[in-house]
């Protein structure tokens, strides 16, 4: 039976999967968060396998009348998978281009906000962790190790709490390593599984990667 584990929040969801993997603590792992949820989750990973962090821009592109309902995503250089029934939404070749070139701008502002000082750190030849509070449709972090396996990682990871089973088993053959702790067929939100899920917020985003940045409240 499905039965699914709840988690408090994302900080013990975070702190379960560095359990999880713990082989490669004092590896250096570069620990790349999806903006905004995972971003903390990022830094307690990070954190714990004595790692560092950076994000990996990547946004969901909204059905047409349902901005919420995800039928791909984007990742910085303009490359995008889109769902295999995202026209069953209404999705024409037009407003599909309009949505990736509203969501590319996001991505640059995001950057902008985000990491204004600084190049993103490459994980080229390093063992790279993509983090993630969920997986729903799979979308958001299909694109994010798209753009990562460009970039070419030693070892790319994908690190999840939750996920869809369908989603999880399109993700697998594009990561060395999945470590997700509970994959359920009885999927329709990533909060569900969470008991307190509040909305991250830009400026606790741009707190952490600039104590990270600085030097604060780094491992040890």
């Amino acid at each position: 039976m499905d039965r699914p584990h709840i988690f408090a929040n994302r900080i013990e969801a975070a702190e379960i999967l560095a359990f999880h993997l713990l082989e490669y603590k004092g590896r250096q792992p570069l620990i790349l968060a999806i903006p905004r949820g995972a971003v903390p989750m990022g830094k307690v990973v990070a954190d714990l396998l004595l790692g560092e962090l950076d994000i990996v821009l990547v946004h969901k592109l909204g059905a047409p009348l349902n901005p919420e309902r995800a039928i791909g995503a984007i990742d910085e250089s303009g490359w995008t998978y889109t769902l295999p029934f995202s026209e069953e939404f209404g999705e024409t070749k037009n407003y599909l281009e309009e949505e990736k070139s509203r969501q590319l701008q996001a991505l640059r502002q995001r950057r902008m906000r985000f990491t204004p000082f600084r190049q993103a750190i490459s994980p080229s030849d390093r063992t790279a962790i993509i983090v993630d509070d969920g997986v729903a449709t799979g979308a958001t972090m299909i694109a994010a190790l798209h753009a990562i396996r460009k970039k070419n990682p030693a070892e790319l990871i994908c690190a999840v709490p939750v996920a869809a089973s369908e989603s999880l088993e399109q993700i697998r053959p594009l990561a060395d390593k999945v470590c997700c702790l509970h994959s359920s067929t009885n999927f329709f939100a990533v909060q569900q599984f969470y008991r307190h899920y509040p909305q991250v917020e830009d400026d606790e985003v741009i707190k952490i990667l600039s104590r990270n940045r600085n030097g604060g409240d780094l491992a040890m």
